[in-house]
């Protein structure tokens, strides 16, 4: 189920997003620089990446001793899911190539959750970029801040900041599931991955997950027809 949205509402929702996303920065930052790092990386891989779970996922092997190849496994594994998100914004995307190259740049959980939660295609639109440019330039900046402050800071984990981020996420999937079969999906994806934690390496609970979308589909096909 879709929500009517204004420029306004859009706008402001998109800035609190990108607060929220901006706090979880300042966390990276820190344990890039931990990780080995130099804050110079950290920015350039902000800016380049913009994917936060892949990040982390980086830097955490690297922390552990791993080496950069290894790093890179479970970090491109996490990012895979952004094709998937890629292909449902398809419609809303710029037709010429190197316009819908540089949108592709923003395709990432928060600015699909926002344009598929709006009501109409240019309403989905106005969200995804609205939303792409303030996680970016709040996440680099958080980066940057994280960076600069090291090990000089406390954790924002630790405070319990970080929970900004996923309460924002959870907020707009929200009225995703009133969607035929999104419930099921959801309900299934979460039971593989709170499974596979214990035992799989980071960002493969993540990646499992999307197999709970298969019963999904089947139950919204059931219900239509």
């Amino acid at each position: 189920m879709a929500i009517a949205s204004t420029p306004r509402s859009t706008l402001t929702g998109a800035v609190g997003i990108g607060v929220a996303v901006g706090v979880y920065g300042v966390s990276f930052g820190v344990l890039a620089v931990a990780g080995g790092l130099s804050p110079a990386q950290a920015c350039v891989m902000s800016m380049l990446v913009f994917t936060g779970a892949s990040q982390f996922a980086f830097v955490g092997v690297l922390a552990g001793g791993g080496g950069a190849l290894a790093a890179m496994g479970p970090a491109v594994m996490l990012a895979l899911r952004n094709a998937a998100y890629g292909l449902s914004l398809t419609s809303i995307l710029p037709e010429r190539l190197r316009d819908r190259a540089l949108a592709a740049h923003l395709v990432i959980d928060e600015t699909t959750a926002m344009a598929r939660a709006q009501d109409d295609p240019d309403a989905s639109r106005r969200a995804f970029l609205a939303t792409g440019v303030s996680v970016w330039l709040f996440w680099n900046a958080g980066t940057l801040a994280g960076a600069l402050a090291g090990g000089g800071i406390g954790d924002p984990r630790a405070l319990g900041l970080d929970a900004m981020f996923p309460a924002a996420f959870l907020a707009l999937l929200a009225p995703q599931l009133r969607r035929p079969g999104a419930p099921v999906a959801a309900l299934t994806g979460a039971i593989i991955a709170v499974a596979l934690v214990p035992i799989a390496p980071a960002g493969v609970p993540v990646i499992a997950a999307l197999a709970g979308v298969v019963p999904g589909v089947l139950v919204a096909r059931g219900v239509r027809r």
